[in-house]
C-alpha cells in the first residue's frame, strides 16, 4: 500500500524471530504478484539481537530488513 497510495520510492519490511518468514512473504507477494515489473527487492540484512528474559536467561532472536524500491 505504501507504493499505490503514499507514492514511496523505497519501503522496508522489518520482522523479528519466528515472523521472519511472513516477511519474506509479504516481499516476495508484493514484488512477484501485486506490483510485478514494477519493484524489487533491493537490500537484505540480517541481524541477531540478545536480551535477558523474564526469567534471567540470555536469548538471542533473529531479526531481518527486506528494502523494496521502485525500478
Amino acid at each position: 500500500m505504501q507504493f499505490t497510495t503514499q507514492n514511496a520510492n523505497e519501503v522496508v519490511v522489518k520482522a523479528r524471530g519466528k515472523f521472519i518468514s511472513r516477511a519474506v512473504d509479504v516481499a516476495e507477494v508484493a514484488s512477484k504478484r501485486f506490483l510485478e515489473g514494477t519493484i524489487d527487492v533491493k537490500n537484505i540484512a540480517i541481524n541477531s539481537e540478545e536480551f535477558q528474559n523474564k526469567e534471567g536467561r540470555t536469548v538471542r532472536v533473529s531479526s531481518i530488513e527486506i528494502t523494496l524500491g521502485k525500478k
